[in-house]
Formats: C-alpha cells, sequence, structure tokens
C-alpha cells in the first residue's frame, strides 16, 4: 500500500489563523476519543477571545485580499482542493472514521462528495453574474452588481466533519468571502484536513480560518462581532434558534440547516422488500446520526406485517463494530450523550406500550455502541414519535388511508426530508405536492448531491447548502445608476 494510502495517524489538532496552524494562545486543549474504544486518540486546541481576535483580524486582510482574486483564480484554488482531497482521500477517511466512528466505506463515501462540492463551486464561482437594467432615459445606465457578503462565520457539527464544513467553505470562497470555521471538538482532525487542502491550494493567508473551541462562547462572540457579516449554521433545532435570533438583533444573514424528524410513507402499491431494504439501509447509515435519516416510517396497512419483517430482517444483519474494521457496516454512536438518549427514548416508547421488534440495549462491549433497533406501533405521545432520535432507532407505524399518513408526516413543527415508496405517478404526485419538507425523495434515497439544493422548512431551518443556491447566500446586491453629464 502507498504512503497516500496510509491512515494518518492521530495527533494534536492546531487552529489555523491566518495560514498559520498555530495552538491557542492560552494554551487550552480537550482529548478527542475514540468513540469505538472510549480511549483517548489525540487533543485540539480550543480558542478563547484573544484567539478569535487574532482571527477576525486575518480574516479581515484575508477578505481584502479575496474578494479582489479573480473568479477563474477562485475557480483554480477549489479545483486544486477536489484533486488534493482525492489524493488524500484514504489517509483523511481514517481520521474521520476514528473520531467520529463511521464505517470507512462511509467515511470514504464522504469524502468523495466533499471533492464533488468544491467541483460543482469551481464553477459557481465563474457563473456570478450581474446585469444591465434597461433605462428610462438613454443618458442612464443601470447595473445590479452581485458580491461577496464579506467575512463569514461558519459552525459545523460531528456528525459529517468534512462534507459539511466543506459546504460551507467552499461556497463562502467561491463568493470571494473569508470565512472563520467552528469544527466540532469532537471530530477535528478530519475537519481540520478539509482546509488545509484549501490552504495547499493556494487559498491566501486569512482567506479560510479554523477555530475549535467552547461552542456558546464562540458563537456569542463572533455571532454579534461588527466584522462579521453573515453567518450560516448546521446542528440542532434549538441551538438554531438561539443564534439566528442573535444574529437578527444585528441584521445579519444566515442559513440555517437544522434538525428534522423525517417521515417515510411506504405504499401497499411498492415493491415491499426492495423498499425495506433500502429504508433500512438509510436509517442505520452513519448510526441513524443523519439529519436526514428516515425516522417515523409509516407503512400502509395491507403491507405493514410484510414490511416490518423485511425491515427487521435487514436491520438484524447489519455487522456493528470499529469503523476501522472493512466488515463494520454500523459503527458506534459518536458520545455518550447519543447512547443516553437512545435508551431514554427506546424505554419511554416502550413504556407508552410500543412493540421493541429488535435491539433496544447499549451493546455490551467498549465503546458507545448501541444495537440497531425496531419498534412497532408507537404511540404518538411517546418522546420519539415528537423528539429526533439521531440514532439507530426506527419507529414503524401503519396507516390506513393517504390523507392520514400525509396528516402525521406533517404533524410535527419540522421539515427537513421526507421518503415516499409508491408505484402510483398519481400517489407520487400528491406526496410532492402536500408533504410540508424542504426535500422529498420518493422511489429512491436521493439526496446531498452537490448540484441539488439542501435546505429544510418551518423550523428545520432556512437557505440551501447545495445546487446553484447554495452560493447566493454568500452574495449580496447593489445597485448602481449613473447619468452621463453633457
Amino acid at each position: 500500500m502507498d504512503d497516500q494510502d496510509q491512515p494518518l495517524a492521530y495527533g494534536d489538532v492546531k487552529l489555523l489563523i491566518d495560514g498559520e496552524w498555530r495552538e491557542a494562545v492560552a494554551g487550552e486543549r480537550m482529548p478527542v476519543l475514540n468513540p469505538a474504544t472510549e480511549k483517548q486518540i489525540g487533543w485540539v486546541s480550543l480558542a478563547r477571545v484573544a484567539d478569535l481576535d487574532a482571527a477576525l483580524a486575518a480574516a479581515g486582510r484575508g477578505f481584502s485580499v479575496w474578494r479582489q482574486t479573480a473568479p477563474l483564480q477562485r475557480a483554480k484554488v477549489l479545483v486544486g482542493a477536489a484533486i488534493l482531497l482525492r489524493e488524500r482521500k484514504e489517509r483523511i477517511a481514517g481520521l474521520l472514521s476514528q473520531e467520529q466512528g463511521k464505517p470507512l466505506v462511509e467515511a470514504r463515501g464522504e469524502m468523495d462528495r466533499v471533492a464533488e462540492m468544491c467541483d460543482w463551486m469551481s464553477g459557481e464561482t465563474q457563473r456570478i453574474y450581474g446585469r444591465l437594467v434597461p433605462a428610462r432615459t438613454s443618458n442612464v445606465t443601470q447595473t445590479v452588481l452581485r458580491e461577496p457578503v464579506g467575512i463569514v462565520a461558519a459552525f459545523t457539527p460531528w456528525n459529517f466533519p468534512v462534507n459539511q464544513i466543506v459546504r460551507k467553505v467552499a461556497s463562502a470562497l467561491a463568493a470571494g468571502c473569508s470565512i472563520i470555521a467552528k469544527g466540532a471538538e469532537e471530530t477535528p482532525a478530519s475537519c481540520a484536513e478539509l482546509v488545509r487542502a484549501f490552504v495547499d491550494a493556494g487559498a491566501p493567508p486569512g482567506s479560510v480560518n479554523l477555530v475549535f473551541g467552547v461552542p456558546a462562547e464562540i458563537s456569542a462572540y463572533l455571532v454579534p462581532h461588527p466584522m462579521i457579516r453573515k453567518i450560516s449554521f448546521t446542528g440542532s433545532t434549538a441551538v438554531g434558534k438561539q443564534l439566528a435570533s442573535l444574529a437578527g438583533q444585528h441584521m445579519k444573514p444566515t442559513t440555517m440547516e437544522l434538525g428534522g424528524h423525517a417521515p417515510a410513507l411506504v405504499f401497499a402499491d411498492t415493491n415491499v422488500d426492495s423498499a425495506a431494504k433500502t429504508l433500512a439501509a438509510a436509517k442505520f447509515r452513519n448510526a441513524g446520526q443523519i439529519c436526514i435519516s428516515p425516522t417515523r416510517f409509516l407503512v400502509e396497512r395491507q403491507i405493514f406485517d410484510n414490511f416490518v419483517d423485511g425491515f427487521v430482517e435487514a436491520a438484524k444483519a447489519i455487522k456493528v463494530g470499529p469503523g476501522l474494521d472493512p466488515s463494520t457496516q454500523m459503527g458506534p454512536l459518536a458520545n455518550p450523550r447519543r447512547v443516553e438518549a437512545m435508551q431514554r427514548l427506546t424505554a419511554d416508547a416502550i413504556a407508552k406500550g410500543a412493540n421493541l421488534r429488535l435491539g433496544g440495549r447499549r451493546m455490551q462491549r467498549e465503546g458507545y455502541f448501541f444495537e440497531p433497533t425496531v419498534l412497532t406501533d408507537v404511540p404518538l405521545d411517546a418522546a420519539l414519535m415528537n423528539e429526533e432520535p439521531f440514532g439507530p432507532v426506527a419507529m414503524i407505524n401503519p396507516f390506513d388511508d393517504i390523507e392520514s399518513a400525509i396528516a402525521e408526516a406533517n404533524r410535527l413543527p419540522v421539515g427537513l426530508a421526507a421518503y415516499a415508496f409508491t408505484g402510483s405517478a398519481a400517489t407520487a404526485k400528491t406526496v410532492a405536492q402536500r408533504v410540508e419538507s424542504g426535500m422529498v425523495s420518493i422511489n429512491h434515497i436521493g439526496f446531498g448531491l452537490p448540484e441539488t439544493p439542501f435546505g429544510g422548512l418551518k423550523e428545520s431551518g432556512y437557505g440551501s447548502e447545495g445546487g446553484a443556491e447554495a452560493i447566493e447566500a454568500y452574495l449580496q446586491t447593489r445597485f448602481v445608476t449613473v447619468a452621463a453629464l453633457g
């Protein structure tokens, strides 16, 4: 195996400020654990105000340079980052699996999407078009300009440490913005290697900066800071509301990609076996720690028993183990908080009358492993039916008609992702039109491609981090009108 194919040895993760990897000014740091072993594998530096001030100053200088950089040159940096990420794929995937827990095959897939996002945004940076508006008199020229909004503060989660940050960094750099990204302290190394690729590809000092630290302290300082002009956040709805409120006090635009509780509607006219296998694979991917993970399975009563049997069989066959084991299909949960949440939510559902069909327990081994779990006939007052599980727990309930299925799909105040499986074009059209979700996938799992929009409705947030829409949030519109003298 070539050296480039070897996983990187885990070590200390530093801050990136003004093109330099450095320790925090106060020397503070925290341990990073491998969730498959619960053992420490490294350290991550923690920024305080002095570090944030240095990052802000660097981002200001970086913005002055980067905003004047020609779109073609910005595109070359993004393409260069994509090339480096593909070359380093195996090494970064190894880090990602160690610190987050996901199987290597999923970590490699995440790296593929990351490189594709850089490629996509390299094209978008060359398609930032202004326009001329016909004037009412011949001596007037009216111009609409599209310009970078300024310095961006971005906050990213631990479940997809590289795929979430690349959506923000690549979009900001494509638009001509500089950025201060706060990565997740639990998964810092893969995040840092993602940023390193941009630096190595030629992003000038200060154009991209990376910090870690106490999340509430960093957001409380950066969001209202006068130098910051745009906020991008991926995380829970509760935290998103707080940051959106804080940003609103300072009239700052935000992109909010928040939580969901995705319904999956399975109709009797579908291929039951195929739907069960496809949805089970989607449910237990990344141990269910995905904001678009199908969670509430609503199955037409005629096929309910057959679907449950197929789903349980598929879940039972999943090989659970450490992410670095090539045979592993589902890794551990990322931290003990998720294990505790699974135990609490499962126990509550069973106490309220749900039927446990599979799993339901923490696995008796080292690491934060929880069994693939299937519950049926879960009452609506169970916490699981109202609180996003964000773990390997599936709830399957029957429905009798499409109206009741859509009513349940739309019952909650969130609307990020939804799924449906049906052989009827009319049913597919009804679901597409009436299910209140920012993204709807019918008869397959089709979200998260760089060229397609990614975002939610209602309390799942606003804005998009994919497709042609992704760059819009990092641009502002100015109108200039000039009358010729004479």
